[in-house]
């Protein structure tokens, strides 16, 4: 039998929207790795935001930070720092913009102010703390990506200012800034060239922008019942919500699960 894998997204797919994992996909995930089939995750987080799904599900794989930082079997296997002089430039425009800025690094986050309220009410939907602050990290340390805080509408100066970056709306007040063509699915690119696992061996779950590249590039992509409208555009099939089983009973119509 041919070796395969499945990867999944986190927020609204391993996790419902209060941040507990469903003991359907406990289980799922368990039979999965009973099987000898290989699990990992897909996330735009940053490693240490899931240190305790990974602990909780037994899974040492995952393609982090929207495909920059990627990690097989507890090894990292690829990053893909972002340009110091593209970071300057941002930060500065950030900042004259009164907006805020997180830098992502493979070990934390830190943010360009305190007490932002756009910062804290998108932070607190994913259920961690306030980042510490520290508006120069990115001069001294490897960043993979930036979280933009700013209204709906106002990060078009940003797009048009900076068009060698990519711009992925997660929360009302705030956006993931990547190098442009960057994605989860390269990620799982360079995941699956060093394990050698055929891509049509490769299965993904998700439901979020982030998610487009990645569920229409894979295998077989499976959107969650939650997802959003793009989400289950790019995919190849449909499963029920995070609520509703929607990993276990994906995983049974693909035949991976009896």
């Amino acid at each position: 039998m041919q070796e395969k894998i499945v990867f999944f997204d986190i927020d609204g797919t391993l996790l419902t929207e209060e941040k507990v994992i469903p003991e359907s996909t406990k289980r799922a995930v368990r039979m999965l790795q009973d099987r000898g089939i290989y699990t990992a995750i897909a996330t735009g987080r940053s490693p240490q935001m899931f240190d305790w799904i990974r602990e909780e599900l037994n899974i040492h794989s995952h393609v982090s930070i929207n495909g920059q930082y990627v990690v097989f079997e507890g090894q990292e296997i690829y990053s893909n720092p972002m340009d110091l002089q593209l970071l300057n430039d941002l930060s500065d425009m950030v900042e004259s913009n009164g907006h805020a800025i997180a830098y992502c690094h493979d070990n934390h986050i830190t943010i360009s102010e305190e007490n932002n309220p756009l910062v804290l009410s998108s932070y607190n939907t994913l259920k961690v703390d306030y980042p510490p602050v520290n508006r120069d990290f990115y001069k001294n340390a490897s960043v993979y990506q930036g979280h933009l805080f700013c209204h709906s509408g106002e990060e078009e100066r940003y797009i048009q200012r900076f068009p060698e970056c990519g711009f992925i709306r997660w929360h009302d007040h705030a956006i993931d800034i990547l190098p442009k063509g960057c994605s989860k699915a390269v990620g799982i690119g360079k995941l699956l060239d060093v394990i050698g696992i055929k891509n049509e061996n490769c299965y993904a779950f998700g439901d979020g922008l982030n998610d487009l590249e990645m569920l229409s590039s894979v295998g077989i992509g499976i959107a969650m019942g939650n997802a959003v409208p793009e989400a289950k555009a790019a995919a190849d099939i449909i499963t029920t919500s995070c609520y509703d089983d929607g990993i276990f009973n994906g995983l049974k119509e693909l035949g991976i699960l009896a």
